[in-house]
């Protein structure tokens, strides 16, 4: 069976929150933020996907490690549910970190909606990152997509209007959806020119939506402590360069002048080379220099 049970805690008509490494997870912040819930409400585990229906392994390979220094173990793409009961709020939470399915992802969207079932959930959440052209040094507005008319608005988020290719966030919520079950999902916007970063930012945005969705406290001062840090070392990699700065202060002036263009003026250097740039700059700095990420 592609779900294997490892616990079955009473649960109290638990949210299911889900991320996915890989296409929807733009500097690693839809993951990041799944992750950091995991921590903060110290999740055990509950169940897992079985990976061997639905990864193509030669794209997606499994990780070799030694033990101990000498014997050997494989680690295989990992799809865990963690369940957390909140004893301060009225809901429990059940965490989902996987990593997007090669294959069959009607089936596995299935299984998702059974651990649901099996548990009581009554929700999914499901979170994810995307490239834009936003300045990293401006708040994270999070966009939204509900199966319920008005819910996105309700809870105070932009409605995505975007159509084009999905990935398997965007067809778990339309499995849900169809299934009846109430879902919402929130993606971030993470600077293109500094994609290859994580972004802790955009994550600490993602746990403050969830948390809207939930009504459920979260401590992230972790998180915003690692945001902070996060806008200093890419606001001084980004003073460091002209080229980039331009691009970023233009970036800035759009997004302070809530402008509707699609990008910046041809005189820039396009995002694609700024991008290049300034992933190269941060790999010449190193971890050890100051400013860098």
């Amino acid at each position: 069976m592609p779900i294997e049970w490892q616990n079955r805690p009473r649960l109290r008509e638990p949210i299911i929150v889900a991320a996915f490494k890989g296409w929807n997870d733009a500097g690693e912040a839809a993951s990041a933020a799944v992750e950091f819930l995991c921590d903060a409400f110290d999740a055990e585990p509950l169940a897992r996907i079985d990976p061997e229906e639905f990864y193509d392994f030669t794209s997606v390979r499994p990780n070799v490690r030694l033990v101990e220094g000498r014997s050997r173990a494989i680690d295989w793409p990992e799809n865990n549910f963690d369940a957390a009961r909140v004893r301060a709020a009225d809901r429990d939470l059940i965490m989902l970190r996987g990593i997007e399915p090669s294959l069959r992802w009607k089936a596995y969207c299935a299984d998702v909606l059974e651990v649901a079932e099996t548990t009581g959930a009554k929700m999914i959440v499901t979170l994810g990152a995307l490239l834009a052209d936003v300045p990293h040094s401006r708040p994270v507005g999070i966009t939204g997509l509900a199966s319920a008319d008005g819910l996105v608005e309700r809870l105070g988020f932009e409605r995505t209007n975007y159509e084009g290719p999905t990935g398997i966030v965007g067809v778990l919520h339309a499995t849900c959806a169809d299934a009846g079950m109430q879902c919402i999902s929130l993606w971030a916007p993470v600077p293109h020119y500094v994609a290859a970063t994580p972004n802790p930012k955009a994550a600490l945005a993602l746990v403050r939506g969830f948390e809207g969705i939930a009504g459920i406290a979260v401590d992230a001062s972790q998180l915003e402590a690692a945001s902070d840090d996060y806008d200093r070392q890419v606001t001084a990699a980004v003073a460091s360069d002209p080229d980039v700065k331009a691009f970023v202060e233009r970036l800035e002036e759009m997004a302070d002048e809530m402008s509707e263009e699609e990008g910046p003026p041809e005189q820039l250097p396009s995002g694609d080379v700024i991008a290049r740039e300034f992933q190269r700059f941060l790999r010449q700095r190193g971890p050890g220099d100051e400013g860098a990420s």
